[in-house]
Order: structure tokens, then sequence, then C-alpha cells
């Protein structure tokens, strides 16, 4: 029997403070004081117990580009950044279109432990958009693979996303679609508008986003089933989300926390490390997703952890990879731009960083409610604390965060995975050591 007991901690950072012991993986009380347990205590004093964090949209780039993130440091980040589980996109090389590869990246997660890495599976054959993978396999998996995705490609033939969501809705599964009409973002590189001009960088419009929002309602509408849009980035998106949820649609959103925070006044600099896709929109567009995340127009926040090598960031803006990392510095920009704002307090965040991601997915073990006989999937958080962005500092292999230096408020202290602690004051705790004491480390890649 393992023993945690929390202690003197604010369950979603209310009431007074309670002692939450924790037992074989599943919160065993919660008290005022619960005495003298026998258990490894963790100080909780002036700190908020949320449920772990899930995240629908990170990309682990194993297999294929290890020199950039493999599921063990990507894990290392997440379980740092307060995630339980993570949902790890299809785009790796292979592409994980088959049950190899699906269940490979599951059974891996499940080696590292220390997150739940559940992979997602490719709507179309090497997401080139033209014939459909094979769904039922993959879902029928060690992996049970439950959310599909072209993410990094739309899934652009209106007749392939009906067959896909039509096929989807027999097998219970989630089709998650990036939304970009290509034919409108050819060469493009940056948001279309005033900056992008004056720049001379070539725009990629909202229509190109909203277009396929429109449409993949529509299509979700008629087969009947269920669609998510990744990386929501539009004010355009956000009111055609509220008219397609008003009309019964069965569909759901996501936003990144770069896009709550950041606009394209940051290109100025041409520093590509600004470079993603969706681009990074006008100030207007970032009003517009942060009052709809907090109306729950838009369902959840996922990051879009997408790691890059340093040569295809140090180039110039046009050669640039898209994509920003995201897991560690999550929760501190959920609280900079809408905790600090008012538009969410601890609840709110839990509902949009946990229990809203959890059931888009069909998780039945996170998410779930801080009570006596759940599942012990919990980060503890620091309100208070403010630190500094280094991005040497990060666990990640990559360093392309575009929030370097930045001093941003509250800070993950433990995550815990059923019981286990996963992470612990800045350090990831490495769940098995390799069986001959040759594998791969996390030393050297974890917090100072």
């Amino acid at each position: 029997m393992s023993n945690v007991v929390i202690k003197d901690v604010r369950l979603y950072g209310e009431g007074d403070p309670v002692d939450v012991l924790l037992t074989d993986g599943e919160i065993r009380d919660i008290a005022s004081d619960l005495g003298e347990v026998d258990a490894e205590v963790v100080d909780g004093t002036g700190q908020i117990l949320l449920p772990g964090f899930v995240d629908l949209h990170t990309h682990l780039r194993e297999p294929g580009r290890e020199d950039t993130e493999t599921i063990e440091t990507g894990s290392a980040a997440a379980a740092l950044g307060g995630y339980t589980a993570v949902f790890a996109m299809a785009n790796t090389s292979p592409v994980a279109d088959s049950v190899v590869v699906t269940d490979h990246v599951w059974r891996r997660g499940q080696e590292v432990g220390l997150v739940d890495v559940y992979p997602v599976g490719a709507v179309t054959i090497g997401l080139e958009g033209k014939q459909l993978a094979e769904m039922g396999t993959m879902a029928a998996g060690e992996a049970g693979v439950r959310m599909f995705s072209d993410d990094g490609h739309c899934v652009y033939d209106p007749l392939i996303m009906r067959r896909a969501l039509e096929y989807a809705n027999s097998l219970g599964v989630l089709i998650a679609q990036h939304a970009e009409e290509p034919r409108l973002t050819k060469g493009a590189v940056a948001h279309e508008g005033p900056n992008a001009a004056r720049l001379g960088l070539q725009g990629w419009p909202r229509a190109a986003e909203e277009s396929i929002v429109a449409r993949d309602a529509l299509l979700a509408r008629d087969a009947g089933a269920r669609v998510h849009i990744c990386h929501a980035s539009t004010a355009g998106t956000v009111e055609l989300l509220k008219w397609a949820k008003a009309q019964g649609i069965s569909i759901t959103a996501e936003v990144t926390p770069h896009h709550l925070l950041l606009d394209d006044s940051r290109l100025e600099t041409y520093d590509a490390v600004n470079k993603v896709n969706p681009p990074l929109r006008e100030a207007s567009d970032v009003q517009a997703l942060r009052q709809a995340l907090a109306e729950g127009v838009v369902d959840c926040v996922a990051t879009d952890h997408a790691p890059h090598a340093e040569q295809d960031k140090c180039c110039e803006f046009a050669a640039a990879r898209p994509g920003m990392l995201g897991l560690e510095t999550a929760l501190s920009i959920v609280v900079e731009t809408m905790v600090r704002t008012g538009l969410l307090d601890w609840r709110g965040v839990a509902r949009v960083m946990s229990e809203n991601p959890s059931r888009i997915a069909g998780l039945d073990d996170q998410g779930r409610p801080l009570a006596v006989g759940e599942p012990a999937n919990l980060v503890l958080v620091d309100p208070e604390t403010e630190w500094t962005v280094r991005a040497t500092e990060l666990a990640s292999i990559s360093n392309n965060t575009p929030f370097e230096a930045m001093t941003l408020p509250a800070r993950v202290t433990a995550t815990f995975l059923r019981g286990r602690i996963t992470a612990r004051d800045g350090k990831a705790q490495q769940m098995r050591a390799p069986d001959d004491g040759s594998g791969p480390s996390l030393a050297g890649r974890m917090r100072a």
C-alpha cells in the first residue's frame, strides 16, 4: 500500500485548507486534519489542488524526430506542466496511420510512466487527405485510439471528411480537424493583416480557418457525428462555433495558450520563434478567444506543443517550421490571461484544462472531481509564485519557446499520476530505471 498525504491545501482554491490522503491510486480521505498517517508528506501550504491537466494536442515527435523531442522528454515536460494525460498527434515519421505505430506510442508512454500518452491516429493514410486510414483497426488495438486527426494538414476534401465523420460515428471516436483551406494559404507565413503587409510577409487569411469550421459543422450535423476544432484562432471562428452549438451540432473547440496571449505585433523582429500554424492573429482575435473560453464557446485549452530543432527555427521566417513549445508554460499563461483578468476562477481553470478535455476525449479516469474515491490524478499549484521562462531550463529537447525571459505567474509544484508523484519542485520523477542501467536518462533535462 502506497500512501501520500498532501497537507494544508485548498481544493480548487476555495474554502479552508484540508489534508488529502492518496492511497493506491485514489483519493482515500479528505479532512481538516488527518492526524498522524504513515505516508509521504507533501506540504501544500498556500497552494491549490486541481485535477491533473489533460492536453488534447501534443506533438511528441517520436517516432522519427527524436532529435527534437521524445516520448520521455515530452512526458517530463508534461508532468512538470501539471499534465497527467496527453494526446500525441499523428504527424510522426512514420505517420501514426497504422496500429503498429499507435500501439508503439502507447506502450512507450506506459514504459516512461510520467503521464498517460494517448496516440492520435491519422484520419488519412500518410496525412495525404486521399484515402482513409484503418481507423477501426487502430481503435481496436492495444492503444484503443479514441481520437483521429491529420493535424498539420487539413482534411480538405469534403467527401473524405464526410466519410471520416460517418466512420467515426460508427466507431464512437472523435475527429479533430486542423481547419485550414490550403488553397487560401499557399505560401502563407503570417496572419493576413496590416502587420504582415507592412513587413512583406505573405498572409494567411481568417477565412481559410473559418470556411473549414463552417463546412465541418455542417458535415458533422448531417453525419450525426462529433467534430473537434483544433487551435481556434479567430473571432470569426468563435461566431461560427456559437452558431453551430445553437443548432445542436456536436462540435467542440480548443484554444492554445499562445493564441490567448500573443498577437501578430510580435512579427516585428522577424524572429521565427513566433511562426506558428495557425498564425498569431490580431489583438481583437485574442480578446474574442479569451471571452469565448470564459463563456464556454471554446471548450478547452490545448497546448499544440510543437518542438523543433534549432536549424528549423534559426533561419529566414518564410523557411522556418511553424510551432512553439507549450506544455510547461500553459498553466501560467492561462493564469495570466484568464485568472488575473477575472475571466476564470480556479474552478474555471480546472474546467478548461482538466474536465472538458477529458470529457471531449472520453476518458473516465481523468479530469474527475476532487472527492473521496476518485482517481488521484492531480496537480498542486503555487498561485503566488512568479517565475522567468528560460528555454534551457525546460525539459523539452528543443528551445523554441516564444515566452523566453517572460516572467509568468503560478507554478506547478507537484503532479500525481494515480497517486504517484511524477513531478515535484521542478524535477520530473523517473518512474522506471532502464533494465541494464544504460538507457536514456532525464538527468540534465529537468529544471534546476
